[in-house]
């Protein structure tokens, strides 16, 4: 992705954390509808985006092209330089809703796929009896992102947390010192489509957010070290401007 891409992509995410989503067309009920682009790859070719709620569970909803799920990184077999491929909805929500610390950043949802690392320590998903070594299994967590120019011009990355602070984070954190959340909600793949079931406590706060709908690889940083995970490439954005549009419902 171009310098510039990321660029729009950082300061329309920063817009929509601070509630200066605009409204999409009325032709976008119902999500966020997208037409195909033979220019990416039919997996992350993004062409419909959904957040809405039955009762208290959020239902985060993706559909692509081609066959979601379908490509995931090749295995490099070391966890320095390793690729993550990723289905993600950036949200209007504040962090603390589902336990960071209020304001630390743009929280997103992701579905996320790396085998050279598992940062699901509390989760069995491909069933073999361990907990470590099942990061390429397609899985889910709550992110914070912010700008960091480590990553690349105006690029973003998960929030690092600096060593000897001790921020609020959710019960389900994995144990890497980034605001990354790990809470086993498992991913369902259809053909064409991803979705994720999510309970809330209040499901009100969900209803009341914004949303938009990204497919992205992020990389380990070289050093291991601040800044830990980077966004590096930037497949498609479901509004094209990362404008934040959805409505919850709508």
């Amino acid at each position: 992705m171009q310098p510039s891409s990321i660029s729009i992509l950082t300061a329309a995410l920063l817009a929509g954390c601070a509630g200066i989503a605009a409204a999409h067309d009325a032709g976008h009920q119902g999500g966020i509808a997208t037409p195909a682009s033979k220019a990416v790859q039919a997996p992350f070719d993004i062409v419909h985006t959904r957040l809405s709620t039955e009762g208290n569970t959020a239902v985060f909803h993706m559909a692509v092209s081609g066959t979601a799920g379908a490509s995931r990184p090749a295995k490099s077999g070391k966890l320095a330089g390793s690729s993550v491929f990723s289905y993600v909805w950036p949200t209007s929500l504040d962090p603390a809703v589902v336990g960071f610390e209020s304001k630390a950043g743009i929280l997103a949802f992701a579905v996320t796929a790396h085998p050279d690392f598992d940062d699901t320590p509390l989760f069995d998903e491909n069933g073999d009896g361990r907990l470590d070594n099942d990061g390429d299994v397609w899985h889910s967590h709550w992110v914070v992102l912010q700008p960091d120019a480590a990553c690349g011009k105006d690029a973003l990355k998960v929030v690092d947390i600096p060593e000897g602070a001790k921020p609020r984070l959710p019960k389900t954190w994995p144990g890497l010192p980034i605001l990354l959340d790990s809470p086993g909600w498992s991913p369902t793949f259809d053909g064409g489509s991803v979705e994720v079931r999510v309970p809330f406590d209040d499901i009100g706060v969900v209803g009341a957010g914004s949303f938009d709908g990204v497919t992205a690889a992020l990389r380990v940083n070289a050093s291991v070290h601040n800044p830990l995970l980077c966004v590096v490439d930037v497949f498609k954005v479901a509004s094209g401007d990362l404008s934040l549009p959805g409505k919850v419902n709508q």
